[in-house]
């Protein structure tokens, strides 16, 4: 499932324990001090931020061009070694350049933008250690190896999912399916080209550009970067939940063996062992570099692929659709080429069955979220568009295959996940077998993230608790991840209908992750960067302040005229990406009312809604 795999896992070294406000607070206040003037928490401004990542690009592209050059010609040989290397190569090159730029007093960095040489600002790390802001800088690189071809990896990983693809096809039907998920992976792509242009354009090696909610906090201000965050963090804990529900049905059916009248083990009981499992897990604050993962996750979802593939010729599994939807089974199987009529479509009735087929081709695209933190990994961030491209291809490919092969076979009778609705008892086992490995390091990693920034928002910063990195930390850390998994297994077990809760958590959260809110930053972003009067304006970096020639909406007006059907465009798509948001969440909502309403789902129940 989309969004739902470790892709993180890949990232090497630490996690981050202080938010990026905090990192950029301080990075600001070093340069106040060691201009001398005690600004302390001075604000960064757009064109600061702007200013030192164009100088960072450049930089970035002559230590590319080193580093190809010192790797010599591809080959398999050293394809197949780098594949599974830990960035040596790419570390010795940066250390070289880190030992170079230490042994240097001086050595001024050329400007892109008025073309005169510049000097970097000197922190107070000079007078205690010995070590300018350039040299620190350098050495903050030699942390970023991953190559595209990794981050490609590493994006297939975290967006591929095709487990839903069926479903939705059969709430569609053909020509809407095809159409839909091709429109959506355009779309996604061009949002991901919208947060990769941005990035390049506000990361720099003073301000490194750490999550998502860095690109609204540089935009927009503090609050645009409390609001995102808050809601990754709902987002990431319905994600839990979502998994919770999802591998508590795939032990549900491995508890009952091949007798299709066994009860098994009690559903709830089965949501509880998850649970459990995600505690103890939980309890591991770092995620060290575990990048073999990606490459076993992405064929862990080819063998399901393969797995649901070779099941058809026994049969859907009418049992589990009869149970989750309340279609019955014996009809002859009925695949449409529009939309299904009443009765056909196991997810409702015409427009909203349609609509939660829409929810899941938007869940299956979903990703984004992580897209910054990838590029802040990257030894050259402006092949990112490379890794994206492929990715995108190769994963529609699969939706498409997939989906359209499943839907030909089962029609109506498809069902979410397919994994699950495999018919023989035996491959159903191995497949849920598959799924509980990958999804219990996917749960452990959600949830490492989504309670981190919910102590950082909440806890830390607004309630004064200890840093994750003391004592104390630590013993918070212990009390609340339990806590956490509490939460997301209350709201997966009292909503136990999988696809109408993927489909909300699509709707309201995956898509403005992935479409929503990267088109609220293309307008926020190229308005003011348009606005910027080449050859008048310009960043000073001794004093750090720019030179406006106006403000107000004299500047924005400029800045919209710049780019007028490129801006307009973004607008549009950023109201259509909210309708679609609205009528997503209100078909989710309507099918899990009339879900409960007919009995077919239950809370915190021991009969299986699968």
């Amino acid at each position: 499932m989309a969004g739902l795999t470790p892709a993180n896992l890949a990232l090497e070294g630490g996690d981050p324990r202080k938010s990026s406000f905090q990192a950029e607070t301080i990075a600001a206040d070093a340069a106040a001090a060691a201009l001398g003037n005690g600004a302390k928490g001075r604000v960064v401004s757009f064109e600061e931020y702007m200013y030192y990542a164009e100088i960072t690009r450049a930089e970035e592209k002559e230590a590319n061009a080193r580093f190809i050059a010192a790797r010599g010609p591809r080959t398999w040989k050293n394809l197949i070694q780098g594949r599974f290397s830990k960035g040596r190569l790419e570390k010795d090159t940066v250390t070289t350049e880190v030992v170079g730029s230490i042994t240097t007093t001086g050595g001024a960095e050329k400007s892109q933008q008025g073309g005169e040489s510049i000097q970097p600002t000197e922190s107070a790390d000079t007078a205690r250690y010995g070590v300018t802001g350039a040299q620190r800088e350098t050495a903050g690189r030699a942390l970023r190896t991953a190559s595209w071809g990794t981050i490609f990896y590493l994006i297939t990983t975290d967006i591929l999912g095709p487990m839903g693809a069926p479903w939705s096809f059969a709430q569609l039907g053909y020509g809407p399916g095809i159409a839909l998920y091709t429109v959506f992976s355009v779309m996604s792509y061009y949002s991901g080209w919208i947060l990769w242009k941005v990035f390049c354009g506000l990361d720099s090696n003073r301000f490194p550009v750490r999550g998502y909610g860095d690109f609204f906090f540089r935009m927009f201000g503090p609050w645009a970067r409390h609001f995102v965050n808050v809601a990754q963090a709902l987002q990431l804990l319905l994600t839990v939940s979502v998994l919770i529900l999802s591998n508590g049905q795939s032990i549900s059916q491995i508890s009952r063996g091949s007798s299709p009248d066994s009860m098994g083990i009690c559903f709830v009981a089965c949501m509880l062992i998850f649970m459990a499992a995600g505690f103890v897990l939980g309890q591991i604050r770092t995620l060290q570099r575990l990048g073999w993962l990606t490459n076993l996750s992405v064929w862990l979802t080819v063998a399901l692929v393969l797995l649901c593939m070779a099941s058809v010729t026994y049969g859907p599994n009418y049992a589990a659709i009869e149970t989750s939807f309340g279609l019955m089974p014996g009809m002859p199987i009925q695949k449409f080429a529009g939309t299904p009529p009443p009765g056909l479509a196991s997810g409702g009735v015409g427009f909203v069955a349609s609509l939660n087929g829409l929810n899941v081709a938007v869940y299956a695209y979903g990703g984004a979220l992580l897209f910054a933190a990838l590029m802040a990994e990257m030894r050259h961030p402006m092949d990112f568009w490379k890794s994206l491209l492929i990715a995108e291809i190769f994963i529609y490919g699969i939706y498409m295959f997939f989906g359209l092969f499943m839907y030909s076979y089962q029609g109506q009778y498809s069902y979410n996940p397919s994994v699950q609705g495999i018919a023989v008892y035996s491959i159903q086992t191995a497949g849920n077998i598959l799924s509980l490995i990958s999804n219990l390091i996917a749960a452990v990693l959600y949830s490492n993230i989504g309670l981190k920034v919910v102590y950082v928002e909440v806890f830390h910063e607004l309630l004064g608790f200890p840093d994750l990195t003391t004592k104390m930390g630590k013993i918070w850390w212990a009390v609340l991840i339990p806590i956490y998994w509490v939460v997301a297994f209350i709201v997966g077990a009292a909503v136990p209908q999988f696809s109408y809760v993927v489909g909300l958590v699509g709707a309201l959260f995956i898509l403005s992750f992935t479409y929503t809110f990267p088109a609220w930053l293309a307008v926020g972003y190229w308005i003011k960067k348009d606005a910027m009067v080449e050859g008048t304006e310009r960043f000073d970096p001794a004093t750090n302040t720019y030179n406006y020639v106006d403000q107000g909406w004299k500047r924005w007006r400029r800045g919209f005229m710049k780019k007028p059907f490129f801006n307009t465009f973004n607008i549009f798509y950023f109201l259509g990406a909210l309708v679609t948001c609205a009528l997503g969440c209100y078909s989710s909502i309507e099918s899990l009312r009339q879900a409960f309403e007919s009995h077919i789902a239950t809370s915190l129940s021991c009969t299986p809604p699968v």
